[in-house]
């Protein structure tokens, strides 16, 4: 199986009613957590996340919904019920990224923005914001593919795992994005909310 792919663009604020129906469809442990950030706005991105990575199981294998969701010791995320589905997720301002495949698979995706020359000289040894975020997102997507844990990447360079290949991918003007995994990747499906929440919730509202 191929690594595939599911990334959307969040090119304007949720609604409150999608906000109220994507929450419910959250797992129980992420919704609590995520009930615990006062700003609602930035609810948005992680609410997207599991909506694209819900999407993607549907599209994939037909699943209705998510199937319970663990951490490992070191916080990354899996089916226990169906182990062998490997899954990453990621987002960032104004998008979110999802993979699916047979082996463990990871991926990350970065807003350009300002950065530290601090910061990129000591991560990526650059000056260049393109360059560095171009470098992170494969240090990330290494990382979660891994299972080294969060932030592990900010203390040292990931080592590529025998058999693993990290490749960038172009998702949107302004972000950068890779994918680490044993497989090849197969199909990128680039959405919108437009395109992909808007008709999901008219439908809802039909049936």
């Amino acid at each position: 199986m191929a690594v595939e792919l599911w990334a959307m663009r969040l090119e304007r604020p949720l609604t409150a009613e999608e906000t109220a129906v994507l929450t419910a469809l959250l797992p129980g442990g992420r919704r609590a957590r995520l009930e615990r950030i006062r700003d609602a706005a930035r609810r948005r991105e992680p609410l997207c996340a599991y909506f694209i990575l819900r999407t993607a199981v549907w599209e994939q294998y037909r699943w209705q919904e998510l199937p319970p969701l663990a951490l490992t010791e070191k916080g990354k995320p899996y089916f226990p019920d169906v182990p062998a589905v490997h899954f990453s997720l990621s987002h960032t301002d104004g998008a979110v990224l999802a993979a699916l495949s047979a082996a463990p698979v990871g991926v990350d995706v970065e807003r350009l923005r300002p950065v530290g020359e601090r910061v990129m000289r000591r991560l990526a040894d650059t000056q260049d914001p393109a360059v560095f975020f171009d470098h992170w997102v494969q240090r990330e997507a290494m990382t979660k593919q891994n299972g080294m844990g969060v932030g592990a990447s900010l203390h040292r360079e990931p080592a590529a795992e025998a058999g693993v290949c990290c490749q960038a991918l172009d998702l949107f003007p302004g972000y950068a994005a890779a994918v680490a995994a044993e497989e090849a990747v197969g199909t990128l499906r680039r959405y919108t909310l437009g395109t992909l929440l808007e008709p999901w919730m008219q439908e809802r509202s039909i049936t």
